[in-house]
């Protein structure tokens, strides 16, 4: 690709910080109002990778976001990191949309642009499905790097090295392609004050169900297979027995024993 500038696509969701949930009783759902809301950590690594790439080689760096009009807090904090420009993907239509429904949109979205690389979080902090990356480069037709922990840029392709369990491989593809990344790939950078007084003069450009080539069938809870029957929240765990007073012999019959009880062994 020789001196070309490489134009990046970073898809972001704006989610809700889980740590601090809170669900209905009486419902199960989530109780979003009540919680703040984040840039989904997996996807802050996924911007910072696009931004290293434009600090060493050159990039235009966009940002995609779909979700509520709200969502563009994210981008604009996006925008004060360093990204060139921002489009929200908002629209009643998509509502309800579960991860086959969310990809087909943003794949809509993503096919009129110019895109050497596409980078995605692995997955979302509300969902943990790890499904929305590659169904969008299954939509695109382009190929698909997962678990990302290393990307280099090698004139037309991209090298990464991808972690999965305890081993890592290498992966060398010819662009365009998407890449899904690890929120160990780097640690992300600050917002300037500049960088956010700029982010606020900026337009986020809006996308709606008009402007998408799209199936309506394949969009919002239309399009969705799945739906969640219910949301709990998990269950505390009972406090362990401590047994510090017994030697390593003692120990390991104390253990064996206690392992029979609940028939884990014979």
């Amino acid at each position: 690709m020789g001196s070309k500038v490489l134009n990046i696509i970073v898809c972001i969701k704006q989610v809700p910080n889980i740590r601090e949930a809170r669900l209905d009783p009486g419902t199960g759902t989530m109780l979003r109002d009540a919680i703040p809301s984040i840039m989904n950590p997996d996807d802050k690594a996924a911007l910072e990778a696009a931004l290293r790439l434009k600090d060493s080689r050159g990039a235009h760096v966009t940002v995609l976001s779909m979700g509520p009009p709200q969502a563009e807090t994210a981008l604009r904090e996006a925008l004060a990191m360093g990204a060139d420009e921002a489009f929200l993907l908002t629209d009643r239509a998509f509502a309800g949309s579960d991860t086959c429904a969310t990809a087909y949109t943003i794949a809509a979205a993503i096919k009129v642009m110019k895109y050497d690389l596409i980078f995605t979080g692995r997955q979302a902090i509300d969902g943990d499905t790890a499904q929305v990356g590659p169904q969008i480069a299954e939509h695109l037709q382009i190929a698909n790097i997962s678990y990302a922990e290393k990307i280099t840029v090698q004139a037309d392709a991209v090298i990464v090295t991808s972690r999965l369990d305890n081993c890592s491989y290498v992966v060398k593809a010819k662009m365009p392609c998407l890449i899904t990344t690890l929120s160990e790939l780097n640690e992300p950078r600050y917002m300037t004050p500049g960088g956010v007084f700029e982010a606020y003069r900026e337009e986020i450009k809006k996308i709606t169900r008009r402007n998408l080539d799209a199936d309506s069938k394949r969009l919002g809870q239309k399009g969705s297979p799945t739906h969640i029957a219910q949301t709990c929240a998990k269950s505390a765990k009972t406090t362990g027995i401590v047994a510090d007073h017994l030697n390593s012999q003692e120990a390991a019959e104390y253990l064996l024993e206690k392992l029979r009880e609940q028939l884990i062994i014979s």
